[in-house]
């Protein structure tokens, strides 16, 4: 059986004191959600990739950690960055950049 952290044990215990309340959420609600899951999760396009070693090894340990499939992960991570979620900053250790933020600065 899995065991709980701290987080998860105060939410089980403000449960069962009654201190939160299990609500029905309105149609509206429901609505709004599913068109979200929806929208989440269609994914009709395929694209094949090639990454270093050490590159999907650190992908699988950051997906590991958020509990996540590697591929799910992945995908994530560029719905975000498209989004404008995630924000290239330049580095501090190389000079090399994928173009991208040297383009956006002159736009600006």
């Amino acid at each position: 059986m899995k065991r709980f952290d701290k987080f998860e044990q105060d939410m089980l215990k403000a449960y069962e004191s009654g201190a939160l309340k299990s609500i029905s959420p309105t149609k509206a609600d429901l609505a709004k959600f599913k068109a979200a899951a929806s929208a989440t999760f269609i994914k009709e396009r395929r694209v094949n990739i090639r990454l270093s070693s050490p590159d999907l090894m650190d992908i699988q340990a950051r997906a590991l950690e958020e509990g996540l499939p590697y591929q799910t992960f992945i995908a994530s991570v560029l719905h975000k960055y498209v989004a404008g979620r995630i924000v290239e900053k330049p580095s501090r250790l190389t000079s090399r950049s994928s173009g991208r933020a040297k383009a956006a600065r002159r736009s600006t």
